[in-house]
């Protein structure tokens, strides 16, 4: 067998070597990038461009390798060519372990400066004064709705919605010993204890639950209480050293969180986009119904509409709205002029590469 093996360890070798060569050439070019759009004042990260790149390499791959695998790499790549440029940081709901840093990786790679905060109006914050260039933050999940408080805070910020990640939320049941002797009480974030419910209730009935600020922090309290459980993925249970009791209690075996990429710079079309609105509408019958009607005059399709109240005690509502392409599409930018003229507020946060 060692005989057959060493000539295709041999062949491996050598192509590590070229790849490692094409790699430095890649990131002696992505340099070179970096020079020019400082001397132009152009941003460095540009989510469109790495949209394009991500596409056209997983278009091109004849291997066989699994597109998530291609992407997962080529992410890393971009992080570090991008690094080379200038080192990006990333505000993000920590502590370090949540499924928010998971969507930071996913989307920056690992070659960026985290900036863990503890709560999405600091994550907001952050991003806003300068202390992080951009914000990572969840919008909605798929079993559990909005996230209230980041849809309030998205109709003050000066920033703007320059891409998006969508992350798989797998749940499992975390101890210091993988059992539950002991342990009287389980942790979570509200909205995972919320995703974990018929669980819960069929298995754990007489286990407390107790809601803190996220997985990671319930991670964290469990590692150092041993009459605590938690509810967190697999990243905080590495992170925090825990073992696992319990795998995959999701109540929705597909669930996933939604989180939107937040910045100071517009992201150009990548010719597979979204654009997000907030709306108002007058309080009188078929209000509603007149706003949508430019978006079907103009055939842009309409992918979320979401209500929230607009708490200035008038019962009158804002619209989120996401819809198909970019404002700089010709159909969705006249559909748009005629959304501006006929809401009473009208506020566009951002188009940007939809995620795959």
């Amino acid at each position: 067998m060692k005989e057959r093996l060493q000539p295709l360890r041999e062949a491996i070798d050598k192509v590590d070597t070229d790849l490692v060569r094409l790699l430095d050439e890649r990131l002696r070019l992505a340099a070179e990038v970096g020079r020019i759009k400082q001397e132009a004042g152009a941003p460095v990260y540009q989510p469109e461009r790495e949209a394009e790149i991500i596409r056209r390499v997983v278009s091109i791959s004849r291997a066989g390798i699994a597109p998530a695998s291609l992407e997962a790499i080529y992410r890393e790549i971009l992080s570090a060519g991008r690094a080379m440029q200038q080192r990006q940081s990333v505000a993000y709901l920590g502590p370090a372990g949540t499924f928010s840093e998971l969507a930071l990786l996913r989307q920056f790679g690992s070659s960026v400066e985290e900036v863990p905060c503890t709560s999405i109006d600091e994550v907001f914050r952050s991003a806003e004064a300068g202390r992080a260039d951009f914000a990572v933050v969840p919008v909605e999940n798929s079993s559990e709705g909005a996230v209230s408080r980041s849809l309030d805070l998205l109709l003050a910020t000066p920033l703007v919605i320059c891409a998006e990640v969508s992350v798989p939320v797998h749940l499992h049941l975390l101890s210091r010993s993988g059992g539950l002797e002991g342990v009287t009480r389980v942790l979570a974030h509200p909205q995972a204890l919320g995703q974990s419910v018929t669980w819960l209730n069929q298995h754990q009935p007489a286990l407390e639950r107790v809601p803190v600020a996220s997985n990671a922090e319930a991670a964290r309290q469990a590692a150092i209480d041993p009459t605590a459980a938690a509810i967190a993925g697999e990243q905080a249970a590495s992170r925090y050293g825990l073992q696992v009791v319990a795998s995959y209690i999701q109540d929705d075996v597909h669930n996933r969180t939604r989180f939107l990429v937040m910045g100071r710079n517009a992201s150009g079309p990548s010719g597979r986009d979204k654009t997000s609105l907030v709306l108002s509408v007058p309080n009188r019958a078929g209000a509603v119904y007149e706003l949508l009607a430019p978006l079907a005059r103009h055939r842009v399709s309409m992918s979320r509409l979401e209500s929230r109240p607009a708490r200035n005690g008038a019962w009158e509502y804002n619209f989120f709205v996401d819809i198909e392409g970019h404002a700089q599409d010709p159909g969705v930018a006249l559909a748009l002029r005629e959304l501006q003229q006929g809401c009473p507020f009208y506020r566009c946060l951002g188009s940007y590469p939809r995620d795959a």
